[in-house]
């Protein structure tokens, strides 16, 4: 082809086999999505029922997609939703019960509703003898009749001697949550004094009338005492 000013323009042409790895590369790349898009969302809702007799709702129970990485928790009523991708393996897991799996199937449309129910899982322990008498009665009885040894029994009485336990409970410090007790009564008494001069019990008319009445009682008489 001429150029304008009559010069000839040598036109080149690509060749088709430098094209050919572009489409390649084209096709490959073009698969992944067309995989996802062939996924597409799904509502998964239902009710988990218990498959035993009593046939009653679980509420808590966890339906998850563990490769995804997404699920949910049945509410009071046993119910669940969440959404879902058309293939996915959804595990239904619950303390007690089997653990189910359940794959969304194809051509569902964009929702499901499933009634899922699950079954306990028993585990038979052991038997196991408390003790070896048949009623408590018989326990009881076996305890009154068993003879301490004489030493243990003096020992027992000295350690529950009545002047040793109070001179012990006069003794004792306070522990936690007595100090925690005072701590808080004291606070409490601040901040209702903060604002105004505390009063002295002693000045006190009425603490004088209920002494005088006491008085008058014999409450502080000497044969009372």
């Amino acid at each position: 082809m001429p150029a304008p000013n009559g010069t000839p323009v040598k036109v080149t042409r690509t060749p088709y086999v430098l094209l050919l790895p572009l489409l390649v590369a084209l096709v490959l790349f073009s698969q992944p999505v067309q995989a996802q898009r062939k996924a597409p969302v799904v509502q998964f809702s239902g009710i988990v029922m218990a498959a035993d007799d009593s046939a009653a709702v679980l509420p808590g129970v966890h339906i998850y997609v563990p490769k995804a990485g997404r699920g949910t928790v049945s509410n009071p009523l046993g119910y669940f939703s969440m959404p879902v991708l058309v293939g996915d393996s959804v595990v239904i897991s619950y303390t007690g019960y089997q653990k189910q799996h359940y794959k969304i199937p194809n051509n569902i449309g964009d929702a499901i509703t499933v009634i899922i129910e699950l079954s306990p899982d028993t585990a038979y322990l052991p038997e196991i003898t408390i003790f070896p008498y048949p009623t408590e009665q018989l326990f009881k009885q076996a305890i009154l009749a068993m003879e301490l040894p004489k030493e243990e029994e003096d020992i027992m009485k000295r350690n529950m001697d009545a002047t040793l336990l109070a001179l012990m409970m006069e003794n004792m410090e306070m522990d936690g949550s007595e100090n925690y007790k005072r701590f808080s009564q004291q606070q409490i008494m601040d901040s209702h004094n903060r604002y105004f001069i505390r009063t002295n019990p002693f000045f006190n008319p009425l603490n004088w009338a209920k002494f005088i009445q006491s008085i008058k009682r014999g409450e502080y008489s000497r044969d009372k005492k």
